[in-house]
């Protein structure tokens, strides 16, 4: 490794302390938490499912205010244009030209709230800046900041009046992340922190954040790609996504359920996951099971069933697990 083990060990610590920050004020969703984290140091991007009220949009302000990095939030919905997104150009009369005005999307840290009541118009403004971190107006392209990340949020339980993701876009997600409810005592502490943050609002006594300089999370970034993969748990990952798009040597019947697997872009997304895992959790080295920890996140968005699958209640997150229980571990 190019740095020695201290300054390894001090970056690791700062992200500690993020990720006890964070599930301080993101309580009871432990998962949410990291799978943040993970997206942060594998450069990608984040779509969260969940029902309204379990801290999907609180999650990403927490994170955002305790980095060095702006933010912006764009509500999705039906009326909403592309260049509500991406900026547009403004005619100067005094000046005689066109001038552009970026939009949101040129913001380090983007939330694009309940991403699926917007249609596909606006939806696809997206692709061209999740895949290739630039967006083009016109004639002319401007990148984006070497700090990009999009978290998407989708609410599963209204359906009318929402565009579904079509898969192009669905793959360029890093992850595909559902979170469910707190249980008992974490509800409790919520309702804790709620009366707190009421109290030091009424007293006007928020103290001002740490925020990490981001010349520490590309460090992070580094550090991450660094880590140890074996040969034996690379070819466990990559006869994972192979098994995704032909499962024939494992389970012919699952096999038939699968209309579509992972695409190589999957592969390279369930590596950098795993390797922000291994980070994470203090290792120098990538793991089985650290792929098995990410895979159906990053998996679930990728592996389509058939017709037949689904009318007998089969999804993405099923097909991944069987594929999980199949493919033989090294």
């Amino acid at each position: 490794m190019d740095r020695d083990g201290g300054e390894l060990q001090t970056l690791h610590t700062r992200f500690m302390a993020l990720r006890a920050a964070l599930s301080d004020e993101i309580i009871g969703q432990a998962a949410l938490v990291d799978r943040l984290l993970v997206a942060l140091l594998a450069d990608g991007h984040l779509l969260v499912e969940g029902a309204p009220g379990l801290a999907k949009t609180t999650a990403v302000r927490a994170l955002a205010a305790r980095l060095d990095a702006d933010f912006a939030r764009v509500q999705f919905t039906p009326d909403l244009l592309p260049a509500d997104l991406t900026g547009t150009e403004i005619w100067r009369p005094q000046d005689g030209r066109f001038e552009f005005q970026a939009g949101p999307i040129f913001h380090p840290l983007l939330l694009a709230d309940e991403i699926n009541r917007a249609p596909a118009k606006v939806q696809s403004a997206l692709l061209e800046a999740m895949g290739e971190r630039q967006v083009t107006v016109g004639r002319q392209t401007y990148r984006l900041p070497e700090l990009f990340l999009v978290m998407a949020t989708q609410n599963p339980i209204e359906q009318e009046g929402t565009f579904p993701l079509p898969e192009a876009q669905l793959d360029r997600f890093l992850m595909h992340v559902r979170v469910g409810y707190p249980q008992a005592d974490a509800e409790a502490r919520i309702l804790k922190l709620a009366r707190d943050r009421a109290l030091a609002h009424l007293a006007d006594a928020a103290a001002p954040l740490e925020r990490m300089p981001l010349a520490l999370l590309f460090q992070a970034r580094h550090a991450v790609l660094d880590l140890h993969m074996a040969p034996a748990v690379e070819r466990y990952l990559v006869e994972l996504v192979l098994a995704s798009r032909d499962a024939r040597p494992y389970d012919a019947a699952l096999a038939a359920r699968i209309a579509w697997g992972a695409s190589p872009r999957g592969s390279i997304a369930l590596e950098r996951c795993a390797r922000a895992t291994a980070w994470l959790a203090g290792r120098d080295f990538v793991t089985p099971d650290d792929v098995r920890a990410v895979a159906p996140d990053v998996l679930r968005h990728r592996v389509l069933p058939s017709y037949e699958a689904t009318a007998e209640g089969w999804d993405g997150e099923r097909l991944v697990q069987a594929l999980l229980d199949r493919v033989p571990l090294p």
